[in-house]
């Protein structure tokens, strides 16, 4: 590993902090009481998570896009740690879903 490549390692890890921290910032701006409010009810129970973690990523066909979504969404307040581990599972079930498809 020369030196070079740790430069482009450090600047790849910088550009990602910086992109999580926008959008943590503005899903906190254009979120507000509605969207913490539905997610909250779409979450309120493990299974609900995972059916809509699943059917999130059978949409997006990503399981890394809808985790790195989530974090942003607890980083900034808008869901809880506890409401994500289902979504985070049913993200895992949605990709061998979507291989099986």
């Amino acid at each position: 590993m020369d030196i070079f490549s740790l430069f482009t390692l450090c600047g790849g890890l910088a550009f990602f902090l910086y992109g999580m921290t926008t959008m943590s910032k503005s899903l906190e701006k254009m979120a507000g009481g509605r969207l913490e409010r539905l997610l909250k009810r779409m979450t309120s129970n493990p299974m609900k998570g995972l059916l809509l973690g699943a059917g999130i990523t059978i949409a997006v066909q990503s399981s890394s896009a809808v985790t790195v979504m989530l974090v942003g969404l607890v980083n900034s307040g808008v869901m809880e740690l506890g409401q994500t581990i289902g979504v985070i599972m049913g993200s895992n079930v949605g990709t061998t879903l979507t291989a099986w498809i």
